[in-house]
């Protein structure tokens, strides 16, 4: 048996308030606190670097937590899925038209959300946030025209991809309107 401890929820709080003691105060710091820390203690779905390339991920640490220092991940992220790289496309032009113009941090965000859309949990679980709530506040934040269009709560991942079937003219369900389609539950209902 390894002499090593298991990493515990208290990890990725220690983490996280590394940190946000050093956070400028910008929007996104809380979101990517909580994005790092998961992916450093094995929660969430991200790839390594949150999807980033290296130098991007510490650029953007330079830009939010400057002279923070992190710890080695315990787990150094998952390996990337199956490349679906028109997919990641579509999904960081779908999210840059609509970007606040407020950040550097907003491309940024762009491709970590697509990456978290690759994994097959709730998108809020796979990018490593503690909550839907810090997603629906990273999309207002980031995208808020983008997100001023999801005005029925829809489910983001599934927001994210209807967007993109709708600029393509692809409509998969089959139902008038969402009220009446089978799959109703699945797009609108609580999440688990």
């Amino acid at each position: 048996m390894s002499g090593a401890l298991p990493i515990t929820i208290d990890h990725a709080v220690r983490i996280y308030g590394l940190l946000i003691a050093r956070a400028t105060g910008i929007g996104n710091d809380h979101a990517l606190a909580c994005m790092i820390a998961s992916a450093w203690t094995g929660r969430g779905s991200l790839p390594a670097w949150l999807g980033l390339s290296p130098a991007a991920f510490h650029c953007l640490v330079g830009h939010h937590f400057p002279g923070a220092t992190l710890p080695a991940p315990a787990f150094p992220g998952l390996a990337a899925p199956e490349p679906r790289p028109d997919e990641l496309a579509d999904l960081v032009r779908l999210m840059l038209i609509d970007k606040a113009g407020v950040s550097p941090s907003e491309v940024w965000m762009a491709h970590i959300v697509a990456a978290g859309c690759m994994a097959s949990d709730h998108l809020w679980s796979d990018l490593g946030l503690w909550s839907r709530t810090d997603l629906t506040a990273l999309m207002r934040r980031n995208f808020p025209a983008l997100a001023a269009r999801n005005v029925r709560d829809m489910r983001w991942k599934r927001f994210l991809y209807k967007q993109l079937c709708e600029t393509e003219g692809v409509y998969t369900c089959r139902a008038p309107s969402c009220e009446v389609c089978v799959d109703y539950q699945g797009c609108f209902g609580p999440e688990a």
